[in-house]
Parts: structure tokens; sequence; C-alpha cells
């Protein structure tokens, strides 16, 4: 019934929109690509799905936004994309958005928790990628999961927020190390960035905007240049919540003279405002729809 409803609003949303970019490969017939009775397989960008826990971590703006804000500047820049790493991927939610974007780049996730391995490992073969994608199980301080250093062109970095001790512990399975640094921080996320980046490769962080100059450090004693940044507001009338960061190889020039004003991502009264409309599209997403949910 829950997934009746769930395909019932998501014809509302999409009405007659026709997605692009690649199609996923399906099941294909294969059992462990249908979703166990605490899961569910959910709309990503275009036709693409992504495995989740009823009840656990589930992808969110945070994961749209990091995707968006590396492939954009990837794009406005005209790198070319080979290789893409996923920092700490999770689910692989923002991984999967960027192999979207860029279908003829591979694919590699760093994943420290064994259940969420396993579902970015599903997902990623749903959609495709098994010769072009894989998720690796372990800490991503660890310099033995990356024996291709200094090759990727686009690395994401969506780390735990809070500290240890700081806040209300979720029961629901992977959610604490995904709001909690049980495994370091920001800091080893830049540190592993800086490890893994192609000479003109970016880095794209997402993080909270009152822990700005924290992060501004950790890319500094990571050796690495910050190249461009934007403060996210999440509703109109609000201190900014969330930070988008650009890193690049130590010694390279900032791309922005000055922060542009605040990604505002809904409005007051709680429609999305027209540049999240815009991103959304440009990672998949279909357009908003008068009366349509959000």
């Amino acid at each position: 019934m829950q997934d009746d409803r769930r395909q019932e609003r998501e014809r509302r949303i999409r009405g007659d929109w026709i997605p692009g970019g690649p199609t996923p490969a399906g099941a294909m017939g294969d059992p462990t690509l249908e979703p166990a009775a605490d899961e569910t397989l959910d709309r990503l960008g275009g036709d693409w799905r992504i495995f989740q826990l009823r009840r656990g971590h589930r992808y969110s703006t945070d994961d749209l936004l990091a995707a968006w804000y590396g492939c954009h500047w990837a794009t406005r820049l005209g790198l070319a994309i080979g290789a893409i790493l996923d920092l700490g991927c999770g689910i692989g939610s923002v991984g999967l958005l960027a192999a979207w974007r860029f279908p003829g780049a591979r694919l590699t996730g760093i994943e420290a928790q064994e259940r969420s391995a396993g579902l970015a490992r599903r997902s990623y073969r749903y959609n495709g990628l098994q010769e072009r994608g894989e998720v690796r199980h372990g800490d991503l301080r660890d310099p033995a999961l990356l024996p291709e250093a200094g090759t990727f062109d686009l690395v994401f970095g969506s780390p735990p927020y809070l500290p240890r001790g700081t806040g209300s512990v979720s029961l629901r399975p992977q959610c604490e190390p995904c709001r909690f640094e049980t495994r370091g921080g920001v800091e080893g996320y830049c540190e592993a960035i800086r490890r893994a980046l192609a000479p003109e490769g970016l880095g794209a962080l997402v993080f909270t905007w009152r822990d700005r100059e924290r992060v501004l450090a950790a890319v500094a004693a990571a050796g690495l240049s910050l190249l461009a940044q934007r403060a996210v507001i999440t509703r109109a009338g609000q201190a900014p919540l969330l930070d988008l960061l650009l890193c690049g190889a130590g010694g390279r020039a900032p791309l922005q003279e000055r922060e542009p004003p605040a990604l505002l991502v809904r409005q007051a009264d709680g429609r999305r405002s027209e540049e999240m409309g815009r991103i959304r599209v440009e990672m998949g997403f279909p357009p908003e729809r008068a009366g349509a949910p959000t």
C-alpha cells in the first residue's frame, strides 16, 4: 500500500515529463535487485533508482546540492570527467547523481558501514554501473583504499556534521555515523580529497554554515585551495544552514571574486525557489507543476 501511494505521487509529480540521461539496467531478473521488505527503491536522477531503508538513512537535499555544486563547476569549467570519487558515500546518492550527469565517467564509492555499502552496490548494479562503478568497504582515511590516488577528476564529500556527544543519537540503522563524527570529521575528508584529486580536479563539500571557519581551516591544513563557496538557506527568512565549498590542489587561484548570494531552497510559504527548481531539473528531477506535491 505504501509503495502504491508513492507510485501514485510520482505519477502526479511527473505528469508527461520525460527524463533524459542514461537509462537504468533494471533488476534483469536478479532477485537481489528487488527491494526487501524493509527497503524502498526510489527514483533519483532521470530514471535511475536508489535502494534505501524504509527506516534508516535516506538521501537528502544536502546530497543533491553537493552533487550539483561539483557537477555545475565541472561543466562550467569544461572539465573532462573521467573518474568520480564519492567519499563516505553512504547509500550512494551523491556519486550516482554525478555519474548520471557524466555517463562516461567511472564511479568509485568508499563507505565504512557495511549495510550502506551493500545498498549502494545494489543501486550501482540496478542502474547499469557494473562496468564503471564499484563501492569499497572501509574507512576513507585509509590510503590503502585508493591505490589510484591523484587521478580523480571530481571528488565529493558530505561529512557528518556533529561531534560525538553533541546531540541525540537515532536508533535507526545507519543514522548515527551519518550525523555524528564516529570516524573523524571534515578534516579527514579534506585529507582524502587532497590525496585523491588529479592536478586539475575539483573537490566538492557540503557542511554546516555555522562551522565555516572550521572547514576553511581543514581545507588549508590539507594543502587544498578554496576555489568557490556558497551559503545555503533552506527557507526564506532563516539564517544560512549549509555551506557548499569547492576546492582544488594547493596554489590554485579562486574561481570567484566574491561569494554569490546564498542559495535559497524554499520560499517562506514552503514552495521551492526558482533556482532550486532549476537545480533539480539539471540533476534529473522533474520540473515543478502547479498543484503537484513538493
